[in-house]
């Protein structure tokens, strides 16, 4: 159920659009969502969908195609590696594989303790930079060799100690 802070949210992103653009709002309104719940599930998605007025496969659609929203629970710190061709080529694979072995899980997985989750990415636009990451969808890093890899991971659980 949506909550009256939540509403009032939606409320001032949906107040941007003309009533008849309404679905224009659904990236914001799912962020609303994915900052309160840290993932946006498929019950979130229907009341966004109910709130705007659209069907929820419109919402469902959108939560699927960018990788920004996480559709469950993930960990403290998720870790996006670009896997994309010209990473590829320039070591992002070895880097999602490094990054497997060094926490433990397979790409889409969370360690036990719940502190990473490790995913793969389509294009983060910095390929001249490669192997690059994105961290809880805000932070670029780039250039990651395994010991900048081995530093960023220690730096994160030092950050939660």
């Amino acid at each position: 159920m949506i909550s009256d802070s939540m509403r009032a949210l939606f409320d001032k992103e949906v107040a941007k659009y003309p009533a008849e653009q309404r679905i224009s709002a659904v990236m914001a309104c799912l962020a609303i969502v994915q900052k309160e719940d840290g993932y946006v599930s498929a019950g979130r998605e229907a009341e966004i969908a109910a709130y705007i007025g659209v069907e929820p496969i419109a919402v469902h659609e959108v939560t699927t195609f960018y990788n920004m929203y996480n559709q469950k629970p993930v960990g403290k710190y998720k870790l996006n590696v670009c896997t994309n061709l010209p990473c590829q080529l320039r070591d992002g694979t070895n880097a999602l594989h490094y990054l497997e072995k060094k926490l433990g899980v397979r790409m889409g997985e969370t360690t036990p303790d719940g502190l990473f989750t490790l995913q793969q990415t389509e294009c983060l636009g910095a390929c001249a930079d490669s192997p690059v990451m994105l961290v809880n969808d805000r932070t670029m890093c780039s250039f990651m060799s395994n010991d900048k890899l081995d530093q960023l991971i220690d730096g994160l659980k030092g950050a939660t100690s």
